[in-house]
């Protein structure tokens, strides 16, 4: 309440302080601290980790692994309070250039505005004062016009020689167009394979369905293999002593596959496929494909053969039409058929 004091001036209350959760012991557990406590949803919470911890080294003052040599590498260990290092902004601008001279822009955004998301977080916590990333710009990204994959090559990826695992996941990528990060959440008891649909916590925390075709339908029992909870997609190996239990099949102690590995499984299938005029000994240093173009195959397949806008907004569960335009964009076979159509030399051998 205010009060009036001697003389009649105004005297304002008191304010008082602010209790602040105490810091973490470690960058690892401040990590962690964000992911709960900043109400991340848990189809995004893998993405922000791996991002979070690319950023950790660099935070660190080192160059982030990349390639094979980031999977498995130990973050380094350090007090979040050393992000308030002065001469870390300088160390860290160097870093983030390196990085973003090795990725594509996309990636570098992304994790650009992941870290600035959780260094507010914790300088609203108290734990930090301020954010070296202060300066460090975005990354421009020119679209990419090829991202929708032509027919042939879909039919190409199914005749890949890969394991039961893999096929099942990319046939529900493809045909549901969820996101890599969503479809790898879901658990077995989430599946209604009568309906052929499932149930996925979508970006922004929303529960929602998926829906697959008989691709996916005829895998998924032998994927499952009379499983009846947990995860759906697991590694190949027991789960390492520390992972989260929604994490691990009680039924085979197998972990929960990470976007991370299915990310690089699909990376390294596909390399050919996407360098067909490439020798395969030079394999190791070409780029394949990356998960998020099944999805915007599928959107753009949808659009080229008339799905209304309505049911595409359905399927991608985006929130708005605009969002849609990076898929309603005709594909490179329908380009391609739309020229042969109107090819004068075609109609007069017709």
């Amino acid at each position: 309440m205010t009060k009036l004091g001697a003389g009649g001036v105004l005297r304002l209350p008191r304010a008082r302080g602010v209790q602040l959760s105490a810091p973490p012991g470690s960058y690892t557990a401040a990590v962690e601290r964000y992911l709960t406590g900043a109400g991340i949803a848990k189809s995004s919470a893998r993405i922000y980790r791996i991002s979070l911890t690319t950023w950790g080294w660099m935070l660190a003052g080192e160059p982030a692994p990349t390639g094979p040599a980031r999977r498995g590498a130990n973050p380094p260990v350090f007090l979040v309070a050393a992000i308030d290092d002065p001469a870390l902004p300088e160390a860290l601008a160097e870093l983030a250039a390196a990085r973003a001279d090795e990725m594509d822009a996309d990636t570098v955004n992304r994790e650009l505005s992941i870290a600035r998301k959780a260094i507010g977080w914790w300088q609203r916590q108290g734990w930090i004062k301020g954010d070296p990333t202060i300066g460090i710009e975005r990354r421009p990204a020119p679209p990419d016009r090829t991202k929708a994959l032509a027919e042939n090559q879909i039919a190409a990826l199914w005749r890949l020689d890969v394991s039961l695992r893999e096929k099942a996941f990319w046939k529900m990528l493809y045909e549901s167009a969820a996101r890599a990060d969503e479809v790898l959440c879901l658990n077995v008891e989430d599946l209604y394979p009568q309906d052929k649909r499932g149930k996925i916590t979508a970006k922004g925390g929303a529960t929602e369905w998926i829906h697959w075709q008989s691709g996916t339908a005829q895998l998924l029992p032998r994927l499952i293999a009379g499983r009846t909870r947990g995860p759906l997609f697991l590694t190949g190996r027991k789960a390492p002593a520390g992972t989260a239990t929604l994490d691990v099949c009680e039924e085979t102690s197998r972990a929960r596959l990470s976007y991370r590995r299915g990310e690089e499984i699909f990376e390294e299938s596909t390399r050919l496929l996407a360098n067909p005029l490439a020798r395969p000994e030079d394999v190791e240093d070409l780029a394949g494909w990356t998960l998020h173009r099944l999805r915007h195959s599928a959107l753009t397949h949808d659009a080229e053969n008339g799905t209304s806008t309505p049911m595409l907004l359905a399927r991608s569960r985006h929130a708005s039409v605009r969002s849609l335009e990076r898929y309603a964009r005709p594909g490179v076979d329908a380009v391609a058929r739309h020229v042969a159509e109107r090819d004068p030399a075609a109609r007069r051998r017709g």
